[in-house]
């Protein structure tokens, strides 16, 4: 079950609920993947419609329904934009690159969290996990891999990302014999509700290089995963 303690919630340029034991969605991207004049004015519109939603006459309740319906649509116009790759770097299409991330999200697979599902595309990641079960069984492996090593932050998904992009930062610039950042600070993630949302999240993740026309069948991508028994 999903905590709900306001200490869950925190706040960088997008919302952030993370509580301690949940299955999150997270994406994160390639440095300068989008133009900033791109992000800002989704961020505007996201504002825009955030603070009209507010002065509407509504139960908690119906608001933090539409929010999360307006926080899925800038997420979808967000990652379309990401799937047409017209501007920015496409690093992670390069077998080598692909394989290196592909690799540091298994290893930390029954560590620090079960992995569910992921695609790797040429600017960005799709990934689900579930978060907090290993931690809590696994305690001193966790502190290890992540609070010990980076001591940044109280919530648990911000330091396995962290950690996660550290490394995979590090080898990836490696092969391609470029210093600087590799992968764009901050990620989207959500907490999935249930498991009809969990389904439909990972219908749209298998799918994701379908749509972007990349090929027909989501099983031909070499760079999905999705764990037996989800399907």
């Amino acid at each position: 079950m999903n905590s709900n303690n306001s200490t869950d919630f925190y706040r960088r340029h997008l919302p952030h609920y993370q509580p301690g034991v949940a299955t999150f969605f997270v994406t994160f991207r390639l440095a300068g993947s989008l133009p900033k004049l791109v992000i800002d004015n989704l961020k505007t519109e996201f504002a825009i419609e955030e603070n009209r939603l507010s002065k509407l006459s509504l139960t908690e309740q119906q608001k933090k329904d539409e929010l999360t319906k307006l926080r899925k649509q800038y997420f979808g116009k967000f990652d379309a934009l990401l799937d047409s790759g017209k501007s920015g770097p496409l690093w992670l299409g390069e077998s080598q690159v692909a394989s290196i991330v592909a690799d540091a999200i298994h290893h930390r697979d029954t560590k620090v969290y079960e992995l569910i599902s992921y695609c790797i595309m040429p600017n960005h990641v799709h990934l689900v996990i579930d978060v907090g079960r290993f931690a809590e069984s696994h305690h001193e492996q966790f502190n290890k891999m992540t609070h010990r090593r980076l001591g940044e932050s109280p919530y648990l998904l911000t330091n396995i990302l962290a950690s996660l992009k550290k490394y995979t930062a590090l080898k990836c610039n490696r092969i391609l014999n470029r210093s600087g950042t590799f992968w764009q600070h901050e990620s989207y993630d959500h907490v999935v509700r249930d498991g009809r949302e969990l389904e439909r999240i990972i219908h749209y993740i298998i799918n994701n290089p379908v749509k972007a026309g990349f090929i027909q069948n989501w099983q031909e991508w070499k760079w999905t995963y999705l764990k037996d028994g989800f399907l």
